[in-house]
């Protein structure tokens, strides 16, 4: 079918694609529409179970989707759109959907269920109409409807898969990859429409959208009427809405008394007309102003990051989640009473952890708060995957170092003399400091050891050393992982009697042993398998050519590498937590972040080849080379 004639009913309308989908806005940039991107807040947690077909569930999902985004738009931006458009892709497989993955493991797992086999792909799609009735009253029109494609996945080899999945890509697409993308490697074919498998099925879509105005346009003929005077309510209660921004501060006030009466959610501020031309055409010309306020928003999210970090660490500190673990559920004033706090400030702390996801609240005039399960995974402090000791770290001292990013910007690498504990040699003269960036690795270590001891085949390797100056956390996982290896943690004398609260007792842990010594100065155990845990970025580039020298001259051919460390993506832009990091060591030392191909010829320069870098796309990532 034609596009433009659909195209050509839609002018001079207000379009809204109710989501941040960049699949979605493409494919309706490329065919001309013109439309505003309001990303839809609806939460997707519809029971499936209550759906008799995986395309219902994705035909209501769109529906809740533009219907959100529509009655926001009336409500708190007093903007009427003409026609919200909401859509929700998922994969489904012997009746089971499979929205997006979680993690990596989840992908995994949904890829799995793919690989050699058929599956389909169904989007629903809600088109909304909207006009606004006197009264203020939005009154909307839905049509919605599905597209179903079939998929076949090629068979993939398992080491495949985790490349893939590995790359990052499966993580925002719904059954775990993008058809258009690297996901397209896994396809042996499509029956349907391909649009429809990227996330938006345009043809259907274009049918429907000709259908609705075929139908208005008959209406409009039987009535004799234009079908601009079936919207002229809509325009004119825009207009009222303009004119009532005008009024003065004394008639606002009655105003804002009725609207409330009617449920309305006002705008923090009300603009005046004016004010609204001049944002308007003012911001960026070819910025729209919803596009505007989403700007606005990350604006605002950023500025607030410090905030939530520090309601992250200050529950954390005074063990919020350690107490709900053990009560279960409380109220705010007995969380209180146990913290020996104000029942006020408690209660705001808990609420704002409410609104991370950290904690949950039931209803009710006096409600009980308890733990998410995320809180129970990873912030109390007993748990197996605890990340309370990383978080703690962070509080007390990489939090006071980024309060003089200013002074360390100006000064440069490692000169920045007024943050405090920053400096490498303060480190290892403050024994306090020091056991807790070492409970901090722990916590990593602890929780993506297993991602990093398996991201490469090490069961060739019978004897390996941790020169990691940690807790021997890896070993522990390498030890349980491989069963014939046998391992060496060599740590300086000074920290090894700190070592003993880590330390595990199992069968595996037998073959662990710890030798003090100085990894510059002192002879390195010999072993076929070297392991860095976060020690490259932390030294000045002599110190690192000195170990990667000392340890090029011990290996043999054959000899490896295991590294980990957060590893740059060549163009310097991601990952976010890499970056971070980086401007963190700039302020405690001379290290730094690399990129990966930085590492490569770092590693090139001492007698290293066939390095491999695996991004787990969490905490740290992992590397892997041999000596030539």
């Amino acid at each position: 079918m034609v596009l433009n004639a659909v195209i050509s009913k839609l002018a001079g309308k207000r379009v809204v694609l109710a989501s941040a989908s960049p699949r979605r806005r493409e494919i309706l940039n490329n065919v001309g529409l013109r439309f505003e991107v309001v990303p839809s807040w609806f939460k997707e947690n519809l029971d499936k179970s209550t759906f008799k077909t995986p395309y219902d569930y994705a035909k209501e999902t769109a529906k809740q989707k533009a219907l959100e985004v529509a009655t926001r738009m009336h409500l708190k931006h007093f903007k009427i759109p003409d026609i919200v458009i909401g859509a929700d892709t998922v994969v489904c497989i012997h009746g089971e959907i499979l929205e997006k993955p979680t993690n990596k493991q989840v992908a995994y797992n949904m890829l799995s269920k793919l690989n050699n086999n058929e599956h389909s792909v169904f989007t629903g799609v809600a088109i909304v109409q909207c006009v606004c009735k006197i009264g203020n009253q939005l009154e909307t029109n839905v049509t919605v409807f599905y597209e179903e494609t079939k998929v076949k996945f090629s068979e993939v080899s398992e080491e495949l898969l985790w490349e893939y999945i590995h790359s990052g890509e499966p993580m925002d697409k719904a059954g775990g990859y993008g058809i258009q993308a690297l996901g397209g490697m896994l396809v042996e074919y499509v029956h349907g429409d391909f649009l429809n498998v990227v996330g938006f099925p345009l043809n259907h879509f274009c049918k429907k959208l000709d259908e609705i105005y075929s139908s208005l346009e008959s209406k409009c003929i039987a009535s004799n009427t234009k079908p601009s005077d079936l919207e002229s309510e809509s325009v004119n209660h825009n207009k009222n809405v303009v004119a009532e921004m005008s009024l003065k501060s004394d008639q606002a006030a009655p105003m804002e008394e009725a609207l409330k009466g009617s449920n309305s959610i006002l705008p923090n501020v009300t603009p005046k007309p004016q004010e609204l031309e001049e944002v308007h055409h003012g911001f960026l010309r070819s910025t729209t102003h919803i596009e505007m306020t989403e700007c606005l928003h990350k604006v605002a999210d950023l500025v607030d990051g410090f905030k939530a970090s520090k309601v992250l660490f200050t529950a954390t500190k005074l063990k919020v989640f350690d107490i709900l673990s053990l009560q279960g559920s409380l109220e705010a004033s007995d969380i209180a009473q146990r913290l020996k706090a104000a029942v006020d400030g408690t209660e705001r702390l808990l609420d704002a952890c409410v609104s991370l996801g950290l904690l949950d609240k039931t209803p009710g005039t006096s409600p009980l708060y308890k733990n998410t399960k995320f809180a129970n995974t990873f912030l109390v402090s007993g748990a197996a995957n605890s990340m309370s000791d990383y978080i703690l770290y962070n509080n007390d001292y990489i939090w006071p170092l980024f309060s003089h990013l200013d002074t360390a910007i100006k000064e440069g690498p490692g000169q920045c003399l007024s943050a405090p504990g920053g400096k490498a040699e303060d480190l290892f003269q403050n024994s306090e400091q020091m056991l807790s960036l070492m409970s901090a690795i722990n916590n990593v270590v602890k929780v993506v050891g297993k991602d990093i001891v398996r991201a490469f085949d090490l069961s060739s390797f019978k004897t390996a050393c941790d020169l990691g100056e940690t807790t021997g956390a890896l070993a522990y996982e390498m030890a349980n992982a491989y069963q014939d290896m046998v391992l060496t943690v060599f740590h300086s004398s000074k920290l090894l009697e700190k070592l003993k609260p880590f330390q595990q007792k199992n069968q595996s842990s037998s073959r662990i042993s710890f030798k003090a010594g100085d990894i510059f100065t002192d002879d390195i155990p010999e072993a076929e398998l070297y392991i860095l845990v976060n020690v490259l970025h932390f030294w000045k580039e002599d110190k690192i050519n000195l170990l990667l020298s000392k340890l090029s001259q011990m290996c043999k051919p054959g000899c490896s590498l295991l590294l980990m460390e957060l590893v740059l993506y060549d163009r310097r832009t991601k990952p976010c937590s890499a970056l971070l990091q980086s401007l963190s060591m700039m302020m405690q030392s001379d290290g730094k972040e690399r990129s990966g191909s930085e590492y490569r010829k770092l590693l090139h320069k001492h007698g290293f080849a066939n390095v491999q870098i695996k991004h787990t796309g969490i905490l740290l990532d992992a590397i892997f080379c041999k000596k030539q």
